[in-house]
């Protein structure tokens, strides 16, 4: 059955590519564009991914990368 009748993706073309790694509609328009013309689409990508698709995230991880970059690119004062 077709999920985003704009590009002609079914729903096997999304469990696809959730299985390769996918696992956020943003990221699944980024395979194959589906949900970026009309956005009709978007909540059955969603429902489609389900609950837990993405792999829960470490805050600490997410915080410790974005802030040696901050810290790198504030000029030291002399």
């Amino acid at each position: 059955m077709y999920v985003c009748s704009c590009f002609g993706i079914t729903e096997q073309q999304v469990r696809d590519h959730a299985a390769a790694g996918a696992c956020t509609p943003r990221q699944i328009a980024s395979e194959c564009k589906a949900g970026t013309d009309c956005g009709s689409c978007v909540r059955r990508i969603q429902g489609l991914l389900g609950r837990g698709a993405c792999p829960p995230r470490d805050r600490a991880d997410e915080a410790a990368p974005g802030a040696s970059v901050v810290a790198a690119a504030v000029p030291a004062v002399v």
